[in-house]
């Protein structure tokens, strides 16, 4: 049996995915990425190795993706995120047309063809308050746990409204809104509020066509989920796994290069 893997580095977590010769997860696993990302990428490939009971040699390919891809010293090649998460977004729910991935830095929304290949894509604004780095600051403002933003934010009825369209700012307007009396969950579901509009947008750029799958550390957050359901007026896909499809997608590309060298393809029947 021969295995392949993907590292996804990002830029608060980095995700390692070990998938088997039919493409189906074996080992996984996600850390924190800290201040050494080539350290980072190499505990999360080992972590995942152990999770599946693999050894490092059993492993035929390596591909790196996110945003330190060019990080992941022991892998064999790099392919960008957004191709990576078309990819597990497409293996994880096979009629996926749209995408919303929505990390620590940054939210792309991409179109993807059947087999799991990118058509068009956008991404927002490195300053625009549609990442999960804004719930971050919102979170270190109100002093909540991260892991709880969402089901506070559930708790809510009048969301604020949200103005500021980056994350540098964000705190000081959560505390603007707190100081005028408004409540922490009101607060929190305008943060969230704000986020789906700017998402929607992006999504609206590139097509919003069902079926639509979200992806990215964000899409563990509940309250986040059914935002987007109401602004989309659509059940959006959302998978336990879901912060794992980058790492998945560079999984499965890591595995066409192992079946490929080992069933190669002779000129006459490429050119059939």
């Amino acid at each position: 049996m021969a295995y392949a893997a993907g590292v996804d580095v990002g830029s608060t977590q980095t995700k390692a995915v070990v998938v088997d010769e039919t493409g189906a997860i074996v080992g996984k696993s996600l850390i924190d990425t800290g201040a050494n990302v080539v350290t980072a990428a190499e505990q999360s490939f080992l972590m995942a190795l152990n999770d599946g009971h693999i050894s490092e040699e059993e492993v035929g390919y390596v591909v790196g993706t996110g945003y330190g891809r060019y990080r992941v010293t022991f892998g064999d090649t790099q392919i960008t995120e957004i191709s990576c998460h078309a990819r597990g977004a497409v293996r994880m729910f096979p009629r996926t047309q749209t995408v919303l991935d929505m990390g620590g830095q940054d939210t792309k929304a991409i179109r993807v063809r059947p087999n799991g290949e990118v058509l068009d894509f956008y991404m927002n604004d490195k300053c625009a308050a549609g990442t999960g780095r804004f719930l971050g600051a919102a979170a270190f403002a109100l002093g909540i746990p991260l892991k709880d933003l969402g089901e506070t934010a559930l708790r809510g009825d009048k969301p604020v409204a949200i103005s500021t369209t980056c994350t540098v700012f964000a705190e000081s307007e959560v505390l603007s809104w707190l100081g005028k009396g408004k409540k922490v969950e009101d607060i929190l579901l305008g943060v969230h509020r704000s986020i789906g509009q700017r998402s929607v947008s992006l999504l609206r750029r590139v097509g919003v066509i069902e079926e639509i799958t979200f992806t990215g550390g964000v899409a563990k957050n509940r309250a986040m989920v059914e935002v987007l359901n109401e602004m989309l007026g659509a059940r959006i896909n959302v998978s336990g796994d879901s912060h794992f499809m980058g790492a998945l997608g560079a999984a499965l590309f890591a595995l066409d290069r192992v079946l490929n060298a080992r069933n190669p393809v002779s000129k006459e029947e490429s050119a059939a």
